[in-house]
């Protein structure tokens, strides 16, 4: 269950070749990484790791939801979350910078995915954070007619 709180893999008594790993994210994650924007979640990471002896391809799949704050209303709304992406890891023993698709580890280091995991759920969302149309607070909503009316 540890794995599971804390996206690791621990790749180095895994055989070379493809490996498969599920993990739930909840809100839990947005409150470790002090997400300024994403409330709470729900959603489902899948990965499919094509394991060797220079690097580690993986193809990360995260699908569900996240509860942000509407930019209309600025009540909770839930975003879906639909990502796909390729990060790959390279063994080096020299430190690099991880680049968003491309992480450097030691060889032997555990591989910890909490970092991606947050950054890919973050860029899948919108620009403009909004409900659905007619889902906005209708008591809201008039607030702003009222306030667009008295300008005319």
């Amino acid at each position: 269950m540890e794995a599971q709180k804390s996206f690791i893999i621990d790749y180095t008594s895994l055989t070379n070749g493809l490996h498969t790993f599920d993990f739930k994210v909840d809100g839990e994650l947005f409150r470790e990484m002090e997400s300024p924007d994403i409330k709470d979640g729900a959603c489902d990471v899948h990965i499919c790791m094509n394991s060797s002896d220079t690097k580690l391809d993986v193809n990360v799949v995260i699908s569900g939801s996240v509860v942000v704050e509407c930019d209309r209303c600025l009540e909770d709304c839930n975003m879906p979350i639909d990502f796909s992406g390729l990060l790959v890891v390279r063994f080096s023993d020299l430190q690099h910078d991880y680049d968003g698709d491309t992480m450097w580890i030691a060889k032997g280091d555990r591989l910890s995915l909490k970092q991606y995991i947050y950054e890919s759920i973050v860029i899948s969302l919108p620009y403009r954070r909004v409900h659905e149309e007619g889902g906005c607070n209708p008591e809201m909503m008039a607030r702003f007619k009222v306030a667009n009316n008295d300008e005319e």
